[in-house]
């Protein structure tokens, strides 16, 4: 009771905690935006003053007015002072004026040039403030799945099109980019960002103007011979590429855009339909009897199916990402994702046969063409449905999950009737002592006997009524049952508590973290990388040896199977790694025996163990 206050009371403080960080996090977030925008507007007047720098280059003045000043007259020779005149102070020279040019830019723009040097190309100043101020009254331009079209008398900043088309008539202040579609570039355009494509062409008319780079990627560039980018044109996998890419894009537009997956005008996706049709037919009638398990597991339990297709995506990766971590488990993490892609198809494969087996029901004793009707009319139905937008794609998801939960729940099944649990063992109890014996042979018949002074002849009294005899002491109940303490008496021991579960972890983490610290120092191991691995190894090697650890010596607590049987190496090591998951979700699994009936935590139901609390002198 006073755990379950001190956890509750931790909450009540958490709550308020954590409001103070959302909001500080949040204030943190808008103040971070704030910059990067001053830091946006910044480069970008860098960035526009450099394109500026290298469009006006390629321009040809259709105005120039030269204001060079008067260079004073330099004498041939210098004449020979003396040293009156040397010592005289001498006039600084007036500095050099920079020749300035004025050019008329094609789009009316007025912008003055500068140079040091006779021979030295031009310089251009900052943008002049109409460009600023066009650039702060543009807004972007955003389409996912539609076209966008920008007239020859609009302005938009940066425009961005994803699975549609874009038309560029008037000016993009930023930069254009188009993913999965094709863009137009119109004679009238200007493009003062960079200009990319992914996914599909581009085609640009004579006269139009990208100040900046020029990116095509998976399709080809249709441009003049006389077009020129400020910047640099990359054009990359416009050959096979492109022309696959120019297959997959309308089922990416069209198809998972609109939230279906199947997508009926396009010829190659019947193609692949066709083929997964004849593999899951094959699987269907192969494998029949896992298939028809899956299946019946899908009609019998439906939602827990459904529950457990959602546990499997969750844990999937977490069990896979602890495997790797903890080195041992590297190389199952291959069969764990090769298994889990076979319990995939398979699920599958047992959706649409149940479809088909809740349309037209199944004979108990069905001969394989029954297998494959059921099939066939379940594909069909997913066929259809994931043919309508946003309800196939969903229909397809539940599919997924639902074939993934049919499948674990059978083979569990399955394992449990191959390896069936073992019964308890029955301990049986202690024999009775057995009861006094009296003499009942009369005297009368025996004479001699009445005369017989012996010890074994002297009659023994009964005991008085009332009389129990002394207890024995637990010492020797324990001692006479330590023969017994591995068959079975374990699991009748009570509980062990959290709090001394706790205590016998911190214990042994306190060993382990003295042994490498140790080790370290003599420069055998590194501290920070051997501490996990080691600990991993004594607990595993611990609960096979002696069914506990130092700690749980210390502690009194030991580990039993729940069929009172000891643990195994198998079972050590599935306990081990299934406790580094029960931690590392916020310590959720392993706080789980404050609320179990049983005090188990994750890794304990996992592994099918009990932790019971014995007696100080329970022998090992």
């Amino acid at each position: 009771m006073t755990v379950k206050r001190v956890v509750l009371a931790l909450l009540l403080l958490l709550i308020p905690a954590s409001s103070v960080v959302t909001v500080a996090a949040i204030a943190d977030f808008a103040r971070g935006r704030a910059y990067e925008r001053q830091f946006r507007d910044g480069r970008w007047r860098l960035q526009r003053a450099l394109a500026e720098e290298r469009q006006l280059a390629r321009l040809t003045p259709l105005q120039a007015q030269p204001q060079a000043p008067d260079a004073p007259a330099q004498p041939d020779a210098a004449p020979r002072r003396g040293r009156a005149q040397r010592e005289a102070p001498q006039t600084p020279e007036p500095a050099e004026q920079p020749e300035t040019t004025v050019v008329t830019t094609p789009d009316g723009r007025t912008v003055v040039l500068n140079r040091q040097q006779p021979d030295a190309p031009f310089e251009v100043g900052p943008p002049s403030d109409f460009d600023q101020d066009l650039y702060f009254r543009s807004r972007n331009a955003f389409r996912l799945g539609q076209d966008l079209t920008v007239g020859p008398d609009e302005t938009v900043r940066d425009a961005a099109v994803v699975f549609g088309n874009a038309t560029i008539a008037g000016h993009v202040t930023g930069n254009l980019v188009v993913i999965f579609g094709t863009a137009n570039v119109a004679s009238t355009a200007v493009i003062d960002g960079d200009f990319v494509t992914i996914g599909s062409g581009a085609k640009v008319q004579p006269g139009a103007s990208a100040r900046r780079d020029v990116v095509v990627v998976g399709g080809p560039l249709d441009a003049p011979a006389g077009f020129g980018a400020g910047g640099g044109q990359i054009v990359i996998g416009s050959g096979w590429l492109g022309s696959w890419l120019d297959d997959v894009v309308p089922y990416l537009s069209r198809g998972l855009a609109w939230g279906r997956v199947i997508v009926p005008d396009l010829p190659w996706v019947w193609g692949v339909l066709s083929l997964v049709f004849l593999l899951y037919a094959a699987l269907n009638l192969v494998f029949d009897r896992p298939v028809l398990a899956c299946a019946n597991t899908l009609r019998n339990r439906p939602l827990t199916t459904f529950g457990s297709g959602l546990l499997v995506l969750l844990l999937i990766g977490p069990v896979c990402v602890l495997l790797a971590v903890s080195v041992i488990g590297v190389a199952v993490v291959p069969f764990v994702i090769c298994a889990l892609i076979a319990a995939a198809i398979i699920g599958k494969v047992a959706v649409a046969r149940w479809i088909g087996m809740s349309a037209v029901p199944e004979d108990p004793d069905g001969s394989r063409a029954h297998a494959a009707r059921s099939f066939v009319i379940g594909f069909a139905v997913l066929v259809i449905t994931y043919m309508i937008p946003v309800i196939g794609i969903i229909a397809w998801a539940i599919a997924g999950v639902l074939g993934l939960g049919s499948a674990a729940l059978a083979f569990m099944a399955a394992y449990r009737r191959e390896n069936p649990a073992k019964p308890p063992v029955f301990v049986p109890p202690p024999p009775a002592p057995p009861a006094p014996t009296y003499p009942t042979t009369p005297v009368a018949d025996n004479p001699a006997s009445a005369f017989d002074a012996s010890a074994a002849a002297t009659p023994t009294a009964p005991p008085p009524f009332g009389f129990s005899p002394p207890a024995p002491s637990p010492a020797g109940i324990y001692a006479a049952v330590a023969p017994m303490a591995a068959s079975g008496l374990l699991v009748a021991q009570p509980r062990a508590l959290f709090r001394d579960r706790l205590a016998s972890f911190v214990v042994d983490v306190l060993l382990i973290f003295i042994l490498v610290a140790f080790l370290d120092s003599i420069g055998v191991v590194d501290s920070p990388a051997a501490f996990f691995p080691l600990l991993l190894i004594y607990l595993i090697a611990s609960w096979t040896w002696k069914q506990t650890s130092l700690g749980g010596v210390i502690c009194q607590i030991r580990l039993v199977k729940t069929d009172g049987t000891p643990l195994t190496f198998a079972d050590a090591l599935v306990r081990g790694l299934a406790g580094i998951f029960s931690l590392a979700i916020l310590t959720i699994g392993a706080l789980w025996i404050l609320r179990d009936p049983e005090n188990q935590a994750w890794h304990d139901k996992i592994a099918g163990t009990y932790v019971v609390k014995v007696p100080r002198n329970w022998p090992l």
